[in-house]
């Protein structure tokens, strides 16, 4: 009897994108276990959009009713100039998203969502205060050490650890992420004091202060009670140690001051307000070598300006799943090659874009991104 646990698939890291590669290959009928460094489930994060294009990937496995019974749903995608008031875009969702892209678009909070992932999988394969600390490649394996003394030996390994990939790293070698030159602040705001405005906040709206900064604001649930904004904001660097730091409203003000009168009821009904920096890479000249392969920010992060960021990495789940069944997990080679010629082109371009920041600021057909079905798209 060996110590070293033996399994087929092994995913590395729980979070969005990495639960839904669980989920949909348990669902496909694969032996995967998936391995999360925090020791616990926590509601981390704040808002986050999910289009029709991943709503698709919800509905296959089994959480589409579920997240748009918890999830707010937008009437529409407003781009508006921050002084003025100006609308500059009116994307329409809603009623339109379901007809025209097959699937609703929610805005819900991104804890809300990752609850609702982490509990469709079963507990036996899932794996907290795992925190990976060594991999060796091997002939018929890869040998995978954990923080916590244990050790796994996987047929394959799929790593959904985020831009500071250990999996990453073992493919093309140590490389920190590179400082984007934008911070996003990020704030649940008090319903009281944004209700005391008088003013109708729209449910999806990026207010454009000036070409270079936004504050995006939307509800996180079906009935309003929550509300959040982000930021886009150009600083000069970040000296930080930690992840993220704590703001302020004074902050926030002498940022946005001056701006639109509903910019400042969202400012004014800020109570804690936390500050983020996004981190690039450049597209990776390879996304899977041997039996270990790349997902989400592992492999394309991205500026969260097109609120796509999440949803490429559920759609690389999906995709990689199919590729897997096509080919069954013994041509793995063959499955990562798929994979990754059917999604570099649209992940590279999603990265482009939102990293530039012009997503939906002036009119513009969105169905490229939104009608797009991973679940029966073509495979290159």
């Amino acid at each position: 009897m060996t110590s070293v646990e033996q399994i087929d698939i092994a995913v590395i890291g729980a979070g969005l994108g990495g639960a839904a590669a669980a989920a949909l290959l348990l669902n496909a009928g694969f032996s995967v276990h998936v391995f999360e460094q925090a020791p616990v489930f926590s509601r981390l994060g704040a808002g986050i959009h999910i289009g029709p294009n991943v709503m698709k990937i919800f509905r296959a496995i089994g959480l589409e009713d579920r997240l748009s019974r918890i999830g707010s749903h937008p009437d529409h995608w407003f781009s508006r100039d921050g002084l003025s008031g100006d609308y500059l875009s009116k994307i329409e969702l809603g009623d339109y998203a379901k007809r025209e892209y097959g699937a609703p678009y929610i805005t819900i909070h991104r804890g809300d969502l990752h609850a609702e992932q982490i509990a469709a999988l079963p507990e036996e394969r899932l794996h907290f205060d795992h925190r990976l600390t060594d991999i060796v490649e091997r002939d018929s394996d890869v040998l995978l050490s954990f923080a916590n003394g244990k050790e796994v030996s996987a047929k394959l390994v799929i790593g959904a650890d985020g831009i500071n990939s250990m999996i990453r790293e073992k493919l093309l070698g140590p490389e920190k992420p590179r400082f984007s030159g934008w911070v996003g602040h990020r704030a649940l705001v008090n319903m009281d004091k944004l209700r005391a405005t008088g003013l109708e906040y729209e449910r999806c709206v990026k207010w454009w202060w000036e070409q270079s900064r936004h504050i995006m604001a939307y509800a996180t649930k079906n009935d309003g009670s929550e509300y959040y904004y982000v930021t886009g904001v150009p600083v000069d660097g970040w000296t930080h140690e930690a992840s993220f730091v704590d703001s302020s409203r004074e902050e926030m003000e002498a940022i946005f001051g001056g701006s639109h009168p509903m910019v400042q009821g969202l400012i004014d009904a800020t109570e804690e307000v936390t500050k983020w920096p996004f981190w690039n890479r450049d597209p990776m000249s390879l996304w899977s070598r041997g039996r270990l392969c790349l997902l989400g920010d592992a492999c394309h992060p991205m500026r969260p300006h097109m609120a796509q960021g999440a949803c490429m990495a559920i759609e690389d789940a999906a995709v990689l799943t199919r590729c897997l069944v096509a080919t069954g997990t013994t041509d793995y080679r063959t499955a990562f090659a798929i994979y990754e010629n059917t999604r570099r082109d649209r992940a590279t371009k999603v990265q482009t874009i939102s990293n530039a920041n012009t997503w939906l600021k002036e009119p513009e057909d969105p169905a490229w991104v939104y009608a797009y079905d991973p679940i029966n798209a073509a495979l290159a």
